[in-house]
């Protein structure tokens, strides 16, 4: 995805659950980096739902306003049990 760093939206990201799991009982973060390890604690952020996407809004005026430049998204999931679920979901250029 390209967006410029004037922007400020919604970013969308697509989530397959698993089967039998409510989104509304699944809490979901974002972290959006430009270095190539996990993300540290630090730089996840809560999301919401919209529908079957994850969203988080970005840009200036945001706690995500990002310079131009490469950043892994990444997503982390924790719907009820045992499973806590972490994701890379892509690549989100900012120019």
């Amino acid at each position: 995805m390209l967006i410029p760093a004037s922007s400020t939206e919604y970013l969308h990201i697509p989530v397959t659950l698993p089967a039998g799991v409510d989104s509304s009982a699944t809490p979901v973060r974002v972290a959006l980096v430009s270095h190539r390890a996990n993300p540290a604690d630090s730089e996840w952020h809560d999301a919401a739902w919209s529908g079957s996407d994850a969203r988080i809004l970005i840009g200036p005026g945001t706690s995500l306003a990002l310079a131009a430049g490469d950043y892994r998204v990444w997503i982390n999931l924790d719907p009820p049990g045992s499973e806590d679920v972490v994701r890379k979901a892509g690549i989100l250029t900012i120019t």
